[in-house]
């Protein structure tokens, strides 16, 4: 009885993940392909490896049970007696040698190609505090800070009678988006003032810790103006939930008038954009 009922048990949370997973859009359980050529290389990477392994599980899975069901004891099969086989011994030690490093080539390829971030037309420091993000546009004297949007803010509070449903994209908003220009290669530097963070942006195609102390650099090329978000990726602390990514991807010449609004709001030197943001930081952890 107890069995039966466990059988039926397990049948129905099989059917129930059977229903979910149909009824789902495939794509959100899979690797975002995003807009930058390095993530479609990851994406196309990972999907050929996926492939790759998901044809060795069929191969050996199912050796492995047309060998139980043929060779079962009720057919009166009896085992062989070979100790063993140097011959099958070398060929299952240089087979998945050879698929390993026709995997691990690729791979290493695109690693490399991460971290090449000579030629880059621009940088961008990113800065991770406990909880919110610090932008600098390096040489072009703009800087600031990016924090979870009022109404996102507002509506995670207990008791503060706002409905999370009735905010836009809740808790995937914030009050200053990062802007940056399509097709231009940028240049990250990502560290952090306090704790490790991490700078998450799935459209991208990557992620890079921000630690204290430390300078984590990558780079980036977008070809399609958009709106993409990300979020801290690296548990940072009470807040770590509600520091998102907001990333504005314009044309250049759109984004020229942007640095141009931003040169006029911040100030024309860096010592006073320096001094603005540290007065941000001090307040924005003031207030927590």
């Amino acid at each position: 009885m107890r069995i039966t009922t466990a059988n039926g048990l397990i049948g129905s949370m099989a059917l129930a993940l059977f229903s979910t997973t149909a009824s789902a859009d495939l794509g959100l359980i899979n690797m975002t392909r995003g807009v930058t050529e390095s993530s479609r290389q990851i994406y196309d990477l990972h999907m050929t490896i996926f492939s790759i392994t998901v044809a060795i599980g069929l191969l050996v899975f199912g050796a492995m049970f047309y060998s139980i069901f043929r060779h079962r004891k009720a057919r009166g099969v009896k085992p062989a007696k070979f100790h063993h086989s140097t011959a099958v011994e070398i060929v299952w030690t240089v087979i998945p040698l050879g698929i390993l490093v026709a995997m691990a080539v690729p791979a290493t390829q695109t690693l490399i190609d991460l971290d090449d971030t000579s030629e880059s037309e621009m940088t961008v420091k990113v800065t991770g505090y406990q909880w919110f993000w610090g932008y600098e546009y390096m040489d072009e004297d703009v800087q600031f800070l990016s924090r979870l949007d009022v109404d996102s803010d507002r509506a995670r509070r207990l008791g503060s009678g706002v409905e999370p449903a009735s905010v836009d994209n809740y808790l995937q908003n914030v009050d200053q988006r990062l802007v940056l220009p399509v097709d231009t290669k940028i240049r990250f530097q990502i560290t952090a003032a306090d704790v490790i963070h991490s700078w998450w942006m799935p459209d991208l195609g990557w992620k890079k810790d921000a630690i204290p102390g430390f300078v984590n650099e990558t780079w980036t090329r977008i070809d399609e103006p958009g709106v993409y978000r990300g979020r801290c990726a690296e548990l940072c602390g009470r807040d770590h939930g509600f520091m998102p990514i907001v990333v504005e991807a314009v044309e250049k010449d759109e984004f020229q008038a942007w640095l141009a609004e931003q040169r006029g709001e911040t100030g024309a030197t860096a010592d006073a954009a320096e001094t603005n943001e540290d007065e941000q930081v001090g307040d924005a952890l003031a207030s927590r």
